[in-house]
């Protein structure tokens, strides 16, 4: 089957093209830090304006400016032609589950050179076997007392976790508990020390001068759209960068005439945001009130603001049906899924909720009803922990998905438009509440 083309069409009239921008956007965004600079390209191409946390801003009325954090999290923001009233804000997260280099990798087993990894998030372990990986991240230098980040990506099938044959395994499809010291080390070399060798080449700098790295393995296997009519695509990282990059593209493509939009992706929501880049952090806090100059201007201005936290929600399996909720069931291709929780664990209440629909609406946009069955607990998101530092209306939405943290996840095809299309009619909507 050909891949989608920006000018199919669907009996819906929804442009196919977005997945495949959306398959390309995942295969550029390998780990938290490549996200960052994806998004950080598309919003340079767009005649934005970095600013530094360290430097001082002159934020200017119609203005477009983004900051990034730890180069793993990035807030940006449009200023409207004249004073403004309120924000509108979409968050989602740069991270994903995956499995991290210890800082002494390099373990000699029988005949080969296998690297020591833990989990980061809480993955499928057995996802990751048998396909092709390889590294990415970032390292860090030092050259005349500056220190320097630089991004890696060794971008070719350089790694494989293989499974335990059978033979040896007997009882295997009758279930297995994977323990990542033994089971997950991926086999890398015959040879000590060619995997930094490897590192250091890609960014071009001597083993020698790297001084620190955050690196990661990540699935190499490119997404693809399938079904009988492309109705689904797969790919890895769909959570959370398929509401990364719809929230970017609905943020890029939009306006508002009072108040200031505000796009944001933090780094760390799978492992609890409580980092100094986490939703949990005073990451957004400060950007907001330097954009304000003002205490009395700040408050005024969240009081009557508005976020949107963006991070998928669980599909209907059609092979585990009874895991979902009996009413409260959303699928693929199904809309805007809007998430509940009575504990709020997702904030969505009666006033964000009615926001939500009025929005998808106007948006002629679909939306759908989530909340965990009763008795299985569900995970939390960004929007509960990012406003214990911004205590604003909010409401948790996504897009339905299947295989969540696997490493190779699935999801409806036309869902990414619909997002878009929420996305953009969310930040020129005037909301008072």
């Amino acid at each position: 089957m050909r891949a989608a083309e920006t000018s199919d069409l669907n009996k819906e009239g929804l442009t196919m093209g977005y997945t495949e921008n959306l398959i390309d956007f995942i295969g550029k965004s390998t780990d938290c830090y490549h996200a960052v600079k994806t998004a950080k390209d598309r919003l340079d191409e767009n005649g934005f304006t970095e600013l530094f946390e360290g430097d001082k801003w002159d934020v200017q009325n119609d203005g477009k400016y983004y900051v990034i954090r730890n180069s793993s999290s990035i807030i940006a923001f449009e200023m409207p032609k004249k004073d403004f009233g309120a924000f509108m804000i979409c968050a989602s997260h740069t991270d994903s589950p995956s499995f991290k280099l210890k800082p002494d990798f390099e373990i000699n087993a029988d005949g080969c050179i296998k690297l020591s990894v833990e989990g980061y998030g809480g993955m499928i372990m057995s996802s990751w076997l048998d396909r092709p990986l390889s590294i990415s991240g970032r390292i860090v230098t030092a050259k005349d007392g500056k220190v320097e980040t630089k991004l890696v990506n060794i971008d070719r099938d350089l790694l494989v976790i293989p499974s335990l044959a059978i033979h040896m395994s007997r009882d295997i499809n009758k279930g297995y508990e994977f323990n990542i010291r033994r089971d997950m080390c991926p086999i890398a070399s015959e040879k000590n020390g060619r995997i930094e060798d490897i590192i250091a080449e890609n960014v071009g700098v001597d083993k020698e001068e790297i001084l620190g790295f955050d690196l990661s393995l990540y699935n190499r296997m490119r997404g693809t759209v399938l079904g009988t009519d492309g109705e689904y695509f797969s790919a890895p990282r769909i959570d959370d960068l398929q509401c990364m990059y719809s929230t970017l593209e609905g943020f890029l493509n939009s306006e508002s005439d009072d108040n200031v939009t505000v796009f944001a992706a933090f780094d760390n929501e799978e492992v609890g945001s409580g980092t100094k880049q986490g939703a949990k952090s005073s990451f957004l806090r400060d950007v907001l009130e330097r954009i304000c100059n003002n205490s009395e201007t700040y408050k005024r201005a969240v009081a009557k603001s508005f976020m949107l936290s963006c991070d998928n929600a669980h599909a209907v399996h059609p092979n585990f049906a009874d895991k979902s909720d009996g009413t409260n069931r959303v699928y693929m291709n199904g809309g805007i899924v809007i998430k509940y929780n009575a504990n709020q664990r997702y904030t969505t209440d009666a006033v964000s909720e009615a926001v939500v629909k009025y929005v998808c609406k106007n948006a002629g946009v679909p939306y759908q009803m989530y909340a965990n069955r009763s008795d299985i607990p569900g995970g939390s998101t960004l929007g509960n922990l990012s406003n214990e530092k911004v205590s604003l209306n909010t409401a948790d939405i996504g897009l339905a998905q299947l295989a969540m943290h696997s490493s190779y996840e699935t999801a409806g095809s036309r869902d990414t438009e619909y997002m878009v299309k929420m996305i953009k009619e969310f930040y020129k909507t005037e909301i008072v509440l």
